[in-house]
């Protein structure tokens, strides 16, 4: 019995080491001509720049990484300067020194890469988690922000209706799973299937590239402290903004209810709302061309 437990110790602590893949792997495969990094507070952050114009900043939400722009990098760089990084705790970027985590912290990263790129005034869009960091930090530096794109955002804490990923990371018996810092494949296709309507549009790159991305070491850690960190409401300020904002939102969203839409719509002074019938959570991937073009059309006007 000892032996057997030996054996299957050193398997497990075996299995455990060789699965993360090797950093400088996940660089070359998860990077292109236009990736760069710059280090600052200990962590080197990964980022994109591309076109020329005025800026627009992407940000993308939990589970994910700045891939999720990938479609519309490509539309909206033809007329627009377009930024997009990966956040602390996500995609290659990693884990902070630390590993602490806040809404205030994220939205100091931030202002301090725009400070880092030479960027004054900027245009922003946030998905999710993104969405939330975009109005805070609005609410922070509105003389920074020109205009606001929120994609089914997060915000409106006191719902307590929590995505499937907080909930498992809020949970003490299945946060073991955070824990262990492993995810079965089967799991992340089935978080995919949650925020896609359209289950065509899911492919098996994509899930490998958020199962790969999700696995970057010290990933999940990090995703489990931002799952439990406290969180302050500030939506109530959200009327001070003057800023020209436009929500858009998929009507099938499993993780964020449209209803909160409606929340944002009323909160806001200056504020448009397209609802995108049988779409889900993530519009810039399931329907990027649509949803661009709206973007293009409102920042344009």
């Amino acid at each position: 019995m000892y032996k057997f437990s030996f054996i299957r110790s050193i398997f497990i602590l075996v299995y455990l080491v060789s699965f993360f893949m090797d950093l400088e792997k996940l660089i070359s495969k998860y990077t292109n001509e236009h990736s760069k990094f710059i280090e600052f507070y200990g962590i080197n952050i990964h980022y994109r720049d591309e076109g020329e114009g005025d800026v627009i900043l992407l940000v993308h939400g939990t589970f994910s990484s700045l891939h999720t722009f990938d479609k519309w990098t490509e539309i909206l760089s033809k007329n627009y300067r377009v930024v997009r990084l990966d956040l602390p705790g996500f995609g290659l970027t990693g884990p902070t020194i630390d590993n602490e985590y806040g809404i205030d912290l994220f939205i100091d990263y931030i202002i301090k890469f725009m400070d880092f790129i030479n960027v004054d005034k900027f245009n922003i869009a946030g998905n999710s988690l993104g969405g939330w960091l975009s109005w805070e930090l609005a609410l922070a530096h509105e003389d920074r922000i020109n205009k606001m794109i929120l994609l089914n955002s997060a915000g409106y804490i006191t719902d307590r209706d929590y995505p499937l990923p907080f909930i498992i990371a809020q949970n003490p018996v299945l946060r073991k799973l955070f824990n262990v810092n492993f995810i079965p494949k089967v799991i992340v296709r089935r978080f995919l299937r949650q925020v896609f309507y359209n289950q065509m549009k899911i492919t098996d790159q994509m899930i490998e590239r958020y199962y790969d991305l999700v696995h970057r070491e010290g990933n999940m850690d990090a995703f489990a402290r931002i799952a439990n960190s406290n969180y302050k409401q500030n939506t109530h300020l959200l009327s001070s903004l003057k800023i020209p904002t436009l929500l858009l939102w998929g009507s099938k969203d499993n993780w964020i209810k449209p209803k909160h839409a409606s929340y944002f719509q009323k909160d806001l002074r200056n504020v448009k709302l397209k609802i995108y019938e049988n779409v889900g959570h993530v519009p810039m991937e399931e329907i990027p061309e649509e949803s661009a073009m709206d973007v293009i059309e409102f920042l344009k006007n």
